[in-house]
Formats: C-alpha cells, structure tokens, sequence
C-alpha cells in the first residue's frame, strides 16, 4: 500500500469530517493517462485538500525546505508532503521555473496527474491574477489535456496561509472541476509566445468561470510587491 493510499484513509474522513468540502465535476477528470490540473490558489491548505478529494493522485511541485528538517516534526512534515504527492524542487535562482517546468513534464509522460497553480503563487486578495505560460508549454509539450478547477472558500478557513485552519460554520469548501481541455490543435507551437499566452489565457478563463473570482491582468507576484 503507498504512502498516499495510506495517508488518504487516515485523513479522507477526517478532511470531510472537519471541513466538509463539497467536490463538483470529479467525474471529468480523465481515469487514466496524463492529465494537467490547473486552478487557482488561495491558501497553503489548497494543495492539501486537491489531492484528498482527488481518486487519483496529483503530484505537484512544492519548496524543498518543506522536506528538509531533521527533527521529529521536520521528518513528519517530510513524509506528509512526500505522500500528499509533492515534489520538492529547488525554486530559488534563474533555473528553478525550469527545473518546475521540467519535473512536470516526467509526472506527465509517465502517465500520472500534475497540479499547477498558472498564477504561480497564492493571491494576495482572493482576486484571481494572470497566469503564467509554463502551464501552456507543459500541455503543448506532452500532449496531456487540461483540467481546470477552483478552490472556493479556503481562504475563509486558512486566511493569509498560515495557522491552522479556522472551523465552524459559513467556512465550508467547495472545490469544482471543468470540462478537459485540449490543445492539440496547437501542437509543435511550444515556443510560440504568442500561443502560449492564448492557451494560458483559456485555461485561466476557465478558472475564473469555475471560481467566480474577479480578475486581475497583472502578475500576482507583481501585485504582492506593490
């Protein structure tokens, strides 16, 4: 029995106990084969709850210093995240965006599901912000469809990322699945700019659809710095 089948018995029910997340269009997740989760990103607990409520599991890309403590909780932390599905990755410097992009690209070709968040950090203010063209060379790049999702309501449990999450009533999480897409019809064109921004604009599209957020043509990094 993996790590995650294991982890996902001890903390289903207690995750649907607690926080009683209300899941939408799981159904439209392909079964089988590479499939590209993208979605928005409201609060650290985001990437917790994606992979419980999802049947399959979601491998995404996390900071290695999550799993680099050697205390007792250092060590738990680093099953935890490992199990949930992360990967650590080096993000610092000039060539973490491609060692992200690059990990990936293996989960996919390997047949197994990546969650990416296309804003490339939580939102500063719940608005949903413009999103990077990473998520567009990834699908262009190994064919996988892509899924799009939204959190709804975890900023209300987990407000600003930190601390533990806040219970009790009005808090309830919902998080909503959309039709796949494909861009097939851009193949071969994974270093058009261009197509890029077109293919990250549509999922973000849908994102914004499935959320209900309002949106931001900026960068979420730039409005953090503001």
């Amino acid at each position: 029995m993996s790590r995650f089948v294991v982890l996902k018995v001890l903390l289903g029910p207690l995750l649907k106990l607690l926080l009683r997340p209300r899941v939408e269009g799981l159904e439209r997740i392909p079964a089988s084969g590479p499939v590209i989760l993208a979605g928005n990103h409201l609060t650290f607990i985001d990437s917790v709850i994606l992979p419980l409520v999802c049947e399959r599991q979601v491998f995404f890309i996390g900071k290695d210093e999550y799993v680099k403590g050697r205390s007792l909780k250092g060590r738990l932390m680093a099953w935890f995240f490992t199990a949930v599905g992360m990967i650590p990755v080096d993000r610092d410097g000039g060539r973490g965006g491609v060692a992200a992009l690059m990990t990936g690209r293996r989960v996919l070709e390997r047949g197994d599901m990546f969650g990416i968040y296309p804003e490339g950090t939580r939102s500063p203010d719940g608005r949903l912000y413009r999103g990077r063209t990473g998520i567009a060379r990834l699908t262009l790049m190994t064919g996988a469809p892509v899924v799009p999702f939204a959190m709804i309501g975890t900023d209300r449990v987990q407000p600003g990322g930190r601390g533990l999450p806040r219970l009790g009533a009005g808090r309830r999480i919902t998080v909503r699945f959309g039709d796949p897409l494909d861009f097939s019809r851009y193949e071969g064109m994974d270093r058009d700019r261009y197509v890029l921004r077109a293919v990250t604009d549509e999922v973000m599209t849908d994102v914004m659809r499935l959320s209900g957020q309002e949106y931001v043509d900026m960068y979420a990094t730039k409005a953090r710095a503001a």
